[in-house]
């Protein structure tokens, strides 16, 4: 992973004591509160409901196990004993006082952590696949590219304040997107052209909200040292061209919209032109130089033919199960991708308490040569697991709470805070996971409904990504009352689509009954070894609606 050199460490170290000068005149009367309020955000910490929440930044969702018991420190310190793991495979704190932060910044700073650029109208962190660089079928490890963009964007002087927060993701799998890069303002896909040189494609335009939208292809293939220059072209004309008289229609998607694709694109190629081949092109030194810190562990010469896995795997059910479920594989035989599944009923999705990072890292460190991988779908990766310790690693996880053989199944669902923290919600998220959680807890009926992701979010902004789920569940406002409407069909896969609303919202207490009623429709239509969203794509979305809303006789 990437490790600061003296110039990083010397920017956050700066950054803190900067914050702390500035907490400190905010707390003796010289800075008011709308003074306050920008330079509060450029350092992650937002005023929530109840407390301040300070979201840390966790680029491309890797970190150290240093850096993990770290986190739980501060958890244990600072906070009520547990984090969150964000959706942009941050981690945030829910309960920090605003005394405390320029502490817990400086407690960051001392293992090359921050909260920079976490909120605010800037670039924020940048967001890839959790298996890069381990799993089979990508072209190539796409978080070198990640770092150089971030390395790029912190503390960029052109877009520290613009129209309206901006995100960016990179993938490189050939056949899969665990980063729902065709959901971000600039998606960008590692490729090959014909003659066999590495490139980007780029989208433009994505982003859930209020409008939610998918990303459209703008550059088809930009060649490697170009990928800063035309990101800078990019943003360039967002800042120039995006709406600032309204922060629902600020983002880039929404100026995409307005004036077309091919007229954006036709922008952007005329701004690049001032850019191409300039400064900011990428040399292949600096390439390789940010390559040098992603190299490969200290792997052994394994066999994937593990006799004594295959025995364990035959006499015992409950291993074999978290296995199939949780156990990927790996791109080095003998090795195997394990996810560590934060959605244990009676526990909020995402949330993990200061014991449990603490054991995180010691995971990692005696399975997975001290590296963790945060995800986007709020679970947490060890990513180089030898196969003859998985039912060791297994044991251990199922002992503190991580080893629910749920993954990528219904009640590993993504979620927001909502409600219970969340100022800006309509609606309580956690109450509708736990009863989801609770009705359907049944691990052989969710194993044979198959792979489902519900998402929910408890107000338009959409933290939870319910425009994009499977089944999608929105917390919305009806004369102060909650309520949840439901859209089915969304999908972040290379094949991205937005779901569509089902129909009228449901009080809280029907939603388990009205997810019972939309997989019972599926179990009747499904074919053989259909997923729900081919069902539902095969099916169409009426047949739902008519069924959902039938009155019984």
């Amino acid at each position: 992973m990437y490790i600061y050199d003296e110039y990083d460490q010397r920017i956050v170290d700066e950054r803190v004591a900067q914050f702390k000068d500035q907490t400190d005149r905010y707390f003796a009367g010289e800075l008011t509160e709308e003074q306050f309020l920008p330079l509060r955000l450029q350092n992650g910490l937002y005023v929530q409901r109840y407390a301040p929440m300070l979201r840390v930044a966790v680029p491309y969702g890797l970190l150290s196990s240093n850096q993990v018991r770290k986190l739980a420190h501060i958890a244990r310190t600072y906070d009520k004993g547990y984090a969150h793991i964000s959706t942009r495979t941050n981690v945030q704190f829910n309960w920090p006082e605003l005394k405390d932060v320029p502490e817990i910044l400086a407690e960051l700073a001392s293992v090359q952590m921050h909260a920079i650029q976490t909120s605010g109208n800037c670039i924020r962190n940048t967001t890839t696949d959790q298996f890069a660089g381990v799993t089979p079928n990508e072209l190539i490890d796409a978080r070198p590219y990640c770092e150089i963009i971030r390395q790029w964007s912190t503390f960029h002087p052109e877009f520290a304040f613009l129209p309206r927060k901006f995100k960016i993701a990179v993938n490189s799998h050939f056949s899969d997107d665990r980063a729902a890069t065709l959901l971000h303002d600039i998606g960008i896909k590692i490729v090959k052209n014909e003659q066999g040189e590495l490139g980007f494609a780029v989208y433009v335009g994505g982003g859930l909200g209020r409008t939610p939208i998918v990303a459209s292809l703008v550059k088809e293939f930009l060649p490697e040292k170009h990928l800063l220059t035309y990101l800078d072209a990019v943003l360039r004309v967002y800042n120039l061209n995006g709406r600032r008289d309204n922060k629902y229609k600020a983002r880039i998607k929404i100026l995409v919209k307005a004036i077309g694709v091919e007229a954006f694109a036709k922008k952007v190629d005329e701004e690049w032109q001032h850019l191409k081949d300039g400064p900011g092109t990428l040399t292949q030194e600096e390439i390789d130089r940010v390559k040098g810190h992603f190299t490969a562990p200290a792997y052994e010469a394994l066999s994937n033919n593990n006799e004594t896995l295959a025995q364990q795997l035959s006499e015992n059910k409950a291993f074999s199960n978290w296995y199939n479920r949780n156990v990927s594989e790996h791109k080095v035989d003998g090795y195997s991708i394990v996810t560590l599944t934060l959605k244990k009923l009676g526990t909020p999705p995402g949330d993990i308490t200061d014991k449990q990072l603490d054991m995180v890292a010691d995971l990692s460190d005696r399975y997975s040569f001290g590296e963790v991988r945060n995800t986007h779908e709020q679970n947490i990766v060890l990513a180089d697991v030898k196969q003859d310790q998985l039912f060791e690693l297994w044991q251990e996880a199922k002992a503190n709470g991580f080893a629910t053989p749920n993954l990528g199944l219904l009640t590993d669902m993504i979620c927001c805070p909502g409600g219970d923290f969340c100022a800006l919600a309509n609606a309580k998220s956690i109450p509708v996971a736990e009863a989801l959680q609770a009705k359907f807890d049944d691990l052989d009926y969710l194993h044979d409904l198959g792979e489902i992701d519900l998402n929910i979010s408890g107000c338009m902004n959409a933290c939870g990504h319910h425009h994009i789920g499977h089944i999608g569940i929105l917390g919305v406002d009806k004369k102060g009352e909650e309520f949840y409407q439901v859209s089915l069909g969304g999908d972040a896969g290379p094949d991205a689509t937005i779901g569509k609303i089902l129909g009228p919202s449901f009080a809280r207490e029907q939603m388990p009954e009205i997810i019972e009623k939309v997989l019972n429709i599926y179990v009747t239509e499904r074919i053989e070894g259909e997923r729900f969203i081919d069902t539902y794509r095969r099916v169409g979305h009426s047949i739902f609606k008519e069924r959902v809303y039938a009155k019984s006789n």
